[in-house]
């Protein structure tokens, strides 16, 4: 992928940072029993891995075809939850704190990466010969890219927004195990865990998605 090599090298330590750190985030979840969106968290851990082998093809992986595979699947169950968090608020029931409170970003971002990974190999070959050309079925798609990166911009201003006022979900009423040292029946809600630094994960991730659709305009 093209850009300076500096700034692609950041984006790509930046992705995989998310990554480890997302990975971090499931086990400390289940450790110290912190809800967490435990969809969004391991979506950002095979994002990282994914993406940083995009912008560097010394952290490259697995092959682009079972790239598309993960992220389509990871599409499909995000517009599953976003139906059903429809469902949901129209019957008054509360969401679980283990699952991603605003799924549309992330479907988005899942079919953003099918998108580059069906893409990229046209977009490289271009970039080899000193201009982006991709064949007639590809650059069928490419008007794609920039509603794609608009979204994805404009969701990170409406993170920071939100991470500017308030950390998001500070407090949960999903987890009603009895803390130690409570009496018998009495609840103790576990605060989410860390919402600065989630927030903070899906910023990262949302401006280097972004910085590479942009490259590929």
């Amino acid at each position: 992928m093209g850009g300076p090599a500096w700034l692609t090298g950041i984006f790509a330590a930046a992705s995989l940072a998310v990554a480890v750190y997302c990975a971090g985030r499931l086990i400390a979840a289940r450790r110290w029993r912190r809800p967490t969106e435990l969809d969004t968290d391991g979506a950002h851990v095979v994002m990282g891995v994914a993406m940083a082998g995009m912008l560097v093809s010394g952290l490259r992986t697995l092959p682009s075809a079972m790239w598309e595979v993960v992220f389509a699947a990871g599409a499909a169950w995000f517009g599953y939850r976003m139906l059903r968090a429809r469902r949901q608020c129209r019957h008054g029931a509360r969401p679980s704190p283990w699952r991603s409170s605003h799924p549309l970003p992330h479907l988005v971002e899942c079919a953003a990466m099918v998108f580059m990974f069906l893409i990229l190999p046209a977009a490289a070959v271009g970039t080899a010969r000193g201009g982006m050309t991709m064949t007639a079925a590809e650059s069928r798609f490419s008007f794609l890219t920039l509603p794609l990166a608009v979204f994805l911009f404009g969701y990170v201003v409406w993170l920071g927004d939100r991470v500017a006022l308030h950390a998001p979900a500070l407090a949960t009423a999903g987890d009603t195990r009895p803390a130690i040292g409570s009496g018998p029946g009495l609840a103790a809600p576990r605060s989410y865990l860390a919402p600065r630094c989630a927030a903070i994960c899906k910023i990262t991730m949302g401006i280097t998605m972004g910085y590479m659709l942009i490259l590929m305009l």
